[in-house]
């Protein structure tokens, strides 16, 4: 055997790198919880010492996983791998989500694990599904820290992280291809942790932004910064009760239907389109197909609240329509009228809103439209086939023929994608939901997107444990984009 082939063969998981790749956004992750404290201590909202003690966890795990793998370069460093960059991905959502959650124990905000736990989940994962009925009543400090987990996790902790941790060096790469899937743009820099860098400045420009546009509608600093953080993330979570609806605002609902459908489109293009570049977001494919999608899709619903003669101006009626429609599409779930009143025919275009969701590249969850694109692209090429049958096609993206493999990577994407939304559902049934109630949870959860219809349609507050583990574990597995975690559960996954 040559030395290559035995050393493939005898290569193990690299468990330092990921203790160095965890142990760096722990520590990094100190500080969203080290400003949390500092208005905690402000606000004297009595959640100082609940961020302090976890702060202090944070920073111990953090710390010591940093110490053991600080020498990962020196430590097999040629062996790191896709498997390394699924395993780091996974095991910093689950710590995060983990640790994040002590807050919420330690200030007994719920005395259930599993409640805070689901909260974390969905915040990180920018689902924005909550266990809590009376958010108002949350003290500053928590409601700062739900906004800033969903933050985060829009832009995606692992490339927030490259930005600002350069030293993981060529393992960044890994790390950047197992955050960000689906059909992937040039990139615009040499260097992966420059893209992270570049990325977060867009990010970090439109959410500073959005927070101004929303003071000038009369939202005051505190609330107009989380929710400028919840929704440039398409997370969902508000500092209200009956979220953007409480504050009575067309401005503020335009301002953000628009940064909500901003939050869906791809980053990279947003960049090249805000450094004088536009032609590049407007020649992409997807980003045509997606207008077209969210067009149809508020045109629909319009004039079926029309026909339903729901509300009492048609400007009413066209906001409300283009409101929820790029809330779903976009996943952010930010809620302005109660969909159960909507009837069962939006219940079906709402599944497919939530089904496809926002670009690849995006904060958005779902299937992406890239995804969405290759399978119709495909099904017309089988349909040209069946009557051809000697005719060689293929499925075309901006211009470039797209392999087979990848095709049939993204056919099988979906398969898993949907079987999962199968065993959620079932799940979700046997413990006594009805269907509506089951299907749409599982489909929410999986696409990230918040908001379900049926019986939690506005809280997950009354779902029993059983049902917010089975919802918590698919709202990490969407994030993950499936395959991720899927595969680490495959025995071949740890063979040497």
């Amino acid at each position: 055997m040559s030395p290559l082939l035995h050393r493939k063969a005898s290569s193990g998981i690299n468990y330092r790198f990921i203790a160095s790749v965890v142990g760096h956004m722990c520590l990094l992750e100190t500080l969203f919880l080290f400003v949390c404290c500092i208005v905690a201590l402000y606000t004297q909202g009595g959640d100082f010492l609940p961020f302090c003690y976890t702060l202090v966890i944070m920073f111990l795990v953090g710390g010591t996983l940093f110490f053991y793998g600080q020498h990962h370069k020196n430590s097999r460093s040629k062996n790191t791998g896709i498997r390394e960059g699924m395993l780091s991905v996974t095991t910093t959502w689950l710590i995060l989500s983990l640790i994040g959650m002590l807050p919420f124990i330690f200030g007994r905000y719920t005395a259930d694990p599993i409640d805070a736990f689901f909260e974390t989940v969905s915040g990180f994962t920018t689902t924005g599904a909550t266990i809590f009925t009376s958010v108002h009543q949350l003290p500053v400090g928590i409601l700062l820290w739900r906004s800033l987990m969903q933050w985060q996790g829009g832009i995606g902790i692992v490339v927030f992280t490259l930005a600002l941790m350069p030293t993981l060096g060529s393992g960044g790469g890994l790390l950047y291809n197992a955050e960000t899937t689906g059909i992937k743009h040039d990139r615009f820099m040499p260097r992966i942790t420059e893209v992270a860098r570049r990325l977060w400045i867009v990010y970090v420009g439109l959410t500073i932004l959005l927070c101004i546009l929303l003071m000038l509608g009369n939202m005051n600093f505190f609330e107009a910064v989380c929710h400028a953080l919840t929704c440039i993330s398409t997370g969902g979570y508000s500092t209200r009760d009956s979220g953007i609806l409480e504050f009575n605002s067309p401005y503020i609902e335009y301002v953000i239907t628009i940064f909500m459908f901003i939050g869906s489109l791809n980053v990279t293009l947003l960049f090249f389109a805000l450094w004088g570049k536009p032609k590049k977001l407007f020649k992409d494919e997807e980003f045509r197909w997606f207008c077209a999608f969210v067009g149809i899709c508020i045109f629909l619903t319009t004039a079926w609240l029309s026909y339903q003669n729901l509300y009492d101006t048609p400007e009413k009626t066209f906001r409300y329509a283009a409101f929820q429609v790029i809330s779903l599409i976009s996943s952010t779930g930010y809620v302005t009228a109660d969909m159960n009143e909507w009837h069962p025919l939006f219940f079906c275009l709402g599944m497919a809103m939530m089904a496809i969701c926002g670009c690849a590249g995006s904060t958005a969850g779902g299937l992406k439209m890239s995804r969405f694109m290759v399978m119709v692209k495909n099904l017309n090429n089988e349909f040209k086939k069946r009557i051809h049958p000697r005719m060689v096609t293929n499925v075309r993206f901006n211009g470039n023929s797209i392999s087979g493999d990848y095709v049939i990577q993204v056919l099988a994407f979906i398969s898993l994608y949907i079987s999962l939304i199968l065993l959620g559902t079932i799940a979700l049934t046997i413990s006594g939901n009805d269907f509506i109630t089951a299907a749409s949870s599982a489909f929410t959860c999986i696409s990230n997107v918040g908001p379900s219809f049926g019986k939690f349609s506005m809280h997950f507050a009354y779902a029993t444990g059983f049902e917010k583990i089975v919802l918590s574990l698919i709202m990490l597995a969407g994030r993950l984009e499936v395959f991720t975690v899927i595969c680490i559960l495959q025995p071949i996954f740890w063979r040497r």
